[in-house]
């Protein structure tokens, strides 16, 4: 794990040593125990290396890393697991070292880019400078585990792990983008290929960018070379027909290879354990193939309904692993939330982030590597809302069509205020056992259910946290995404696979990916997924789904995995989320915080925001007449952001990331 970065600038053709090394130091906290520049002046190119020292601590794992012609020369960021087959297939190279970029390298010089990165499994982000053709390459693992950013900003090509990178080269000057704040009020998070930036671009999961110039130019578009819209198209066209037994070995077999290639490591390494079917799953898969108990992390809090450490504890006992828990107070998890801006560098408002950095200081302490669970939610249909969704929509389908599509026409016509104005007075004459359970925000989460039209749109709403940002931002336009794009979406017969699908592409690399790739670098720890392994993710695609769910039970085929090494009684509850009560400290804590952010004057003076729809949500929220917890913790991110990109020094920033 590490951090890249690097520029091109072909006009002026030099590449000034301060400059790279001010964009390295910006992401200093990816990579701590190494640092490495390299410049060609001719060209104009810059790349920059900050290393975490995982595999092959030597010298030798230095970057950036010339190939052993010297024609490539990379700068990597994450892990290539299966280099050690990959080296096997390479005989004649006279190697200097153990490093799994030197294998990359290589591979580049024999296969070429394209064909050397399909072999590669693992979690990857890299930029290859082909110096015989002159030409740059950015490329980004499968499932978007580890982060690329890129763009033009002041006529110069930038790219890099963080966006802290870009905004370290004296020519960024990107504006924000606030068809990019359209989506985080929507989602919570800014989804690919967008950013905060205009004009700087995430780069899609599993795709290649190959820039043959410095200068801005319509001709350089990502090329996919492995597509998710492809696995699941033909993964459900063809699904697995053999017998749920030999199904379900077949994935133990897959889960139990890949869990083995990430505990490949030159450091302490272990595993956040939530006591879910996931995590769990994981640990189980670990301990079965080491020879002493694994390291395992989870965070306990006092506050009912988020605490899962007792859960972990039990598990942790039955498997035998070196478990070690923190609880921590209210007090000194909202201590985490001042420096939330510096960590996640673009606004990002899932209020999990808050746990997942705790549980990353606290692994930190004694190991460098942890392994994590996520991704099972998305290939096994482990969400709740699956169904919800589908209950919802049999429910609407005994409403009068013409009633629904006067709901949706009326939200649609109508502004902001005036749909305020008609719960206000709903509000008023409803009776109080009504008025209790039908607060403003379940009015209207049910008036843009009622808008809905299939099992997708449905979906869509209940993921949406603003309904229509454009009530809130304002002069914005919401940009095409992978929701509504049909471009981008799977031709799949179910609303299920639809649901896991935009989970996959979306929801996944940009929210659950995103948070735990900052939380875990904030303290220069790498974090692991297996789940996510493609050949894992190609063969949850082939899998019928009446063994992803089965008589009520969700993640049913990994369930079964599971009851091979942990009793189903340990098991056996609700799932819970990774959340934190904001709504409550909202009203009490951090309230001071909040008013100073949320300030009408304020937001009148930044126009970012309408004041009023704002001041409305808070008021009601404060008086319980709503929720809004969500609503405005994506508001107070983007505030809190914004606060820090604007009073933003180096003094500031190290007090953060100290």
């Amino acid at each position: 794990m590490c951090g890249i970065a690097g520029y091109w600038n072909s006009t002026r053709r030099i590449a000034s040593a301060e400059t790279v090394c001010a964009i390295a130091d910006a992401i200093r906290l990816r990579g701590p125990d190494d640092h490495g520049e390299w410049t060609d002046s001719e060209t104009g190119i810059a790349l920059a290396h900050r290393r975490l020292s995982i595999i092959d601590l030597t010298r030798e794992g230095h970057q950036p890393m010339p190939s052993p012609s010297g024609r490539y020369v990379i700068t990597f960021n994450g892990e290539v697991f299966n280099f050690e087959d990959v080296r096997a297939e390479l005989p004649d190279v006279p190697w200097r070292g153990r490093s799994d970029t030197e294998v990359m390298l290589a591979a580049f010089e024999k296969w070429g880019i394209r064909p050397a990165v399909q072999r590669f499994v693992g979690m990857f982000a890299f930029a290859v400078w082909d110096r015989q053709e002159r030409e740059l390459y950015l490329v980004r693992d499968r499932l978007g585990i580890k982060p690329l950013y890129y763009g033009y900003s002041g006529g110069v090509l930038m790219f890099g792990s963080e966006l802290k990178a870009l905004r370290a080269h004296p020519a960024f000057n990107s504006k924000i983008n606030r068809g990019a704040i359209m989506l985080l009020m929507r989602h919570n998070y800014i989804p690919n290929p967008h950013s905060i930036y205009e004009g700087i671009y995430k780069l899609a999961p599993g795709s290649i960018l190959r820039l043959r110039s410095g200068i801005e130019t319509t001709e350089s578009v990502p090329e996919s070379y492995w597509a998710a819209q492809e696995v699941a198209e033909k993964g459900v066209a063809n699904p697995l027909n053999d017998d749920p037994e030999s199904v379900i070995e077949r994935l133990h077999d897959l889960l139990k290879a890949s869990v083995r290639l990430r505990m490949i490591a030159d450091v302490p390494i272990g595993a956040f354990l939530s006591g879910g079917i996931d995590s769990s799953t994981v640990v189980s898969l670990m301990q079965v193939q080491s020879c002493r108990p694994v390291r395992t992390f989870s965070i306990g809090f006092a506050e009912h309904g988020y605490d899962e450490a007792p859960y972990a504890a039990e598990i942790a006992r039955h498997l035998g692993t070196d478990h070690t828990e923190l609880y921590v107070t209210p007090a000194e998890a909202q201590m985490v939330i001042p420096c939330l801006p510096d960590y996640y560098d673009e606004p990002f408002a899932d209020s999990s982030q808050i746990p997942t950095i705790l549980v990353s200081h606290l692994a930190r302490r004694h190991v460098t590597v942890s392994l994590s669970g996520d991704g099972g939610d998305e290939l096994f249909a482990g969400y709740p809302r699956y169904a919800s969704t589908e209950k919802l929509w049999i429910r609407m389908n005994r409403i009068p069509r013409w009633v629904c599509s006067s709901f949706a026409w009326g939200l649609d016509c109508f502004s902001a205020e005036t749909w305020e104005s008609v719960l206000r007075f709903a509000d008023k004459w409803l009776p109080g056992a009504v008025r209790s359970r039908w607060t403003a925000d379940r009015v209207e989460s049910f008036l843009c259910l009622l808008g809905s039209t299939s099992e997708d749109s449905i979906y869509y709403s209940l993921l949406s946290h603003w309904h229509h940002p454009e009530w809130v931002v304002i002069n914005g336009a919401e940009p095409p995404t992978a929701f509504t794009d049909a471009a981008r979406q799977a031709r799949l017969p179910t609303s299920v696979d639809r649901m896991m699908f935009l989970d996959l592409v979306s929801y996944l690399p940009d929210d659950i990916l995103t948070k735990i790739d900052r939380a875990s670098m904030s303290v220069s720890l790498e974090a692991r997924v297996p789940l996510l392994d493609h050949r894992v993710v190609e063969f949850a695609w082939a899998l019928p789904l009446d063994l992803k769910r089965r008589n009520g039970e969700e993640k049913w085929v990994l369930r079964q995995i599971l009851d091979k090494y942990v009793p189903r009684k340990l098991l056996d509850r609700p799932k819970m989320g990774f959340g934190m009560p904001v709504g409550e400290w909202l009203r009490g804590e951090l309230r001071p915080w909040a008013e100073e952010l949320l300030d009408p004057a304020r937001l009148k003076r930044e126009q970012f925001f309408n004041p009023e729809v704002v001041q409305r949500k808070w008021v009601e929220h404060l008086s319980c007449r709503g929720n809004w917890q969500y609503q405005l913790w994506n508001v107070l991110m983007f505030q809190a952001w914004l606060d820090r990109s604007q009073r933003d020094s180096p003094a500031n920033r190290m007090k953060c990331l100290a």
